[in-house]
C-alpha cells in the first residue's frame, strides 16, 4: 500500500464496523462447516472401528473435492461485490446466478467420475480391506450431494458479496443441526449404518442448497434479474475462477507436502504434526472470517470506484490481522498446556509438538496479514496474481520441507519451513498491495 495520511477516527470506527458486522458471522459459519465431519464421525465411531475408519477415508477425499472448487465462493463473492459498488443490485445477482449454474455443472462433472470410480479411488488412499467397502459405500452416496455442496459455495459467496455474512451463518448452523439429527435417525432409527450417514449428509446438503436457492432467486425476482443460464456468464465465471483454482491446488500441494515430510520423521513427529496442523487450521478460521469481509467490502469499493476507500479499508484489516494475529498466538502459547492432553498422553508426541506449537504462535501475527491481503486481492479480482504468487511460494516452500529429514531436522525445522512458506507469502502479497496495481475499478475487471 502507497504511503497515504492517517486514517480518521470515524473513518476506522466505520470500518470496524463493517468488518465485524461481516467477520463474526462469517467466522461461525466457517466453524459450523468442519462440524458436519465431526458429528459423522461421532455417530459412526459407535458402530465400529471398520466403519469409522472408512469414513474417515471417505471423508477426506469428500473434503479435498470440495475444498478444490472454493474459487466458487471466492470469485462469486467479488464478481458480486463489484456489481453492487456500482449500483447494479440487478447485474449483481445475475452474476451470482452464473457462479451457480458453474457449480451446479460442475458438480454433476464431479458424480461423473466418482460413481464408477469410487473403489478405485479408495484402494489408491490405501484404505485396509476391512474399510474400503465402508469408504466405497459412503463416498458413492456421499458424491450424489456434490452439486448441492458446490451450489452453496457459490451461493454463500453471493450473499457474502450482497454483503451479507449472517443468513450463511443462519444455513450453516441450521444445516449442522439437520445433518446430526437425519444421522442419528437413519443410521441407529432406520439402521442404515455408513450408508444413513451418507444419505444423512446428502439430504442436509439438499437442504442448504435448497434455503439458499430460495434466498437467492426471491432477490432476483425482486430486482427483474435473469434466472436463465448464460453461457457467456458461466464461461466468464469459470475464466475468473481458474487462477484461484491454482492457487487452492498449489497450497494443497504444500499441505500434503509438509505431511509426507512429517510421516517420514517418524510416528512422534506425524502424529505431532497432525494436532499442530488441526490448530494451525483453527486458527486460520478466525483470520479467514477478516479475509471474507476484505472479498466483499473491498469488491465493492472497487466497483464503487472509490480507490482510496478501498486502500483505507485495506490498511485498517492489515492492523486487524496483526492484531488478532498476535492475540491468536498468545492464546497458542497459553494453552499449550492444557491443548495437548486432549490429543494424546504420549510424552513423546507432547515433546515434539510443545517446540512446533511455538513456531505456530511465532508465525500467526505473519499469517494475520497473509489472510487478510489474500483476501483484499481476492475482492480484487487479482486472481491471476494470487496463482502466480502462489506457485512462487510453493517454490521456495519445496526444497525447503524436502532438506528438512536430510539434514536431520525434526518437526520443529518443518515448522520453520512452513512459517518461511508464509513469509514468502507475506512478501508477495505485500508487495502487491503497495505497488496499487490491484485497484481497478469498475463494475467488471
Amino acid at each position: 500500500m502507497t504511503q497515504a495520511p492517517e486514517i480518521p477516527e470515524a473513518t476506522r470506527r466505520r470500518h470496524d464496523r463493517e468488518i465485524v458486522a461481516l467477520a463474526v458471522p462469517a467466522f461461525g459459519a466457517l466453524v459450523a462447516e468442519p462440524l458436519f465431519v465431526m458429528a459423522d464421525s461421532a455417530i459412526v465411531g459407535h458402530l465400529g472401528t471398520a466403519q469409522l475408519a472408512g469414513l474417515g477415508v471417505a471423508s477426506a477425499l469428500l473434503t479435498t473435492a470440495v475444498s478444490v472448487f472454493v474459487f466458487l465462493a471466492y470469485a462469486t463473492t467479488a464478481a458480486v461485490a463489484r456489481r453492487v459498488g456500482a449500483g447494479d443490485r440487478p447485474g449483481a445477482i445475475r452474476q451470482g446466478m452464473d457462479g451457480i449454474w458453474l457449480a451446479l455443472l460442475l458438480g454433476i462433472a464431479v458424480i461423473a467420475v466418482v460413481l464408477p470410480l469410487a473403489p478405485g479411488i479408495v484402494d489408491l488412499f490405501g484404505a485396509s480391506t476391512t474399510a474400503a467397502p465402508y469408504a466405497t459405500t459412503y463416498l458413492r452416496i456421499s458424491s450424489l450431494g456434490i452439486p448441492a455442496m458446490l451450489m452453496v459455495l457459490a451461493a454463500t459467496g453471493v450473499l457474502r458479496g450482497l454483503q451479507d455474512t449472517r443468513t450463511p451463518l443462519y444455513v450453516a448452523v441450521g444445516g449442522f443441526i439437520a445433518n446430526a439429527v437425519l444421522n442419528v435417525g437413519l443410521v441407529y432409527g432406520a439402521g442404515l449404518g455408513i450408508a444413513g450417514s451418507a444419505w444423512g449428509t446428502v439430504i442436509a446438503q439438499c437442504a442448504m442448497a435448497t434455503v439458499y436457492l430460495t434466498v437467492v432467486v426471491r432477490g432476483a425476482r425482486r430486482h427483474g434479474a435473469s434466472l436463465r443460464p448464460d453461457a457467456a456468464g458461466i464461461r466468464a465465471s469459470a475464466q475468473a475462477g481458474v487462477p484461484l483454482l491454482v492457487r487452492t491446488l498449489s497450497l494443497r500441494a504444500i499441505l500434503m507436502i509438509a505431511t509426507a515430510v512429517a510421516a517420514r520423521l517418524g510416528d512422534a513427529d506425524i502424529a505431532a504434526h497432525q494436532i499442530t496442523l488441526s490448530l494451525w487450521s483453527l486458527l486460520a478460521f478466525a483470520l479467514d472470517a477478516i479475509a471474507i469481509a476484505g472479498q466483499a467490502i473491498i469488491g465493492r469499493y472497487l466497483g464503487a470506484a472509490d480507490t482510496e476507500g478501498a486502500r483505507a479499508a485495506c490498511r485498517r484489516m492489515v492492523q486487524w490481522g496483526i492484531v488478532t494475529g498476535a492475540v491468536l498466538g498468545l492464546l497458542v502459547v497459553a494453552a499449550r498446556p492444557l491443548f495437548l492432553p486432549l490429543f494424546t498422553s504420549d510424552p513423546v508426541v507432547k515433546d515434539a509438538a510443545l517446540p512446533a506449537l511455538l513456531m505456530v504462535a511465532l508465525s500467526q501475527p505473519i499469517c494475520g496479514i497473509v489472510f487478510v491481503l489474500d483476501g483484499v486481492l481476492m475482492g480484487a479480482g487479482d486472481g491471476p496474481y494470487l496463482a502466480g504468487a502462489m506457485l512462487v511460494t510453493l517454490a521456495v516452500f519445496v526444497p525447503a520441507a524436502l532438506l528438512v529429514p536430510v539434514f536431520g531436522g525434526g518437526l520443529t525445522a518443518l515448522w520453520a519451513a512452513m512459517t518461511l512458506m508464509m513469509t514468502v507469502r507475506m512478501a508477495t502479497l505485500w508487495w502487491r498491495s503497495r505497488s496499487g496495481r490491484w485497484l481497478v475499478t469498475g463494475a467488471t475487471r
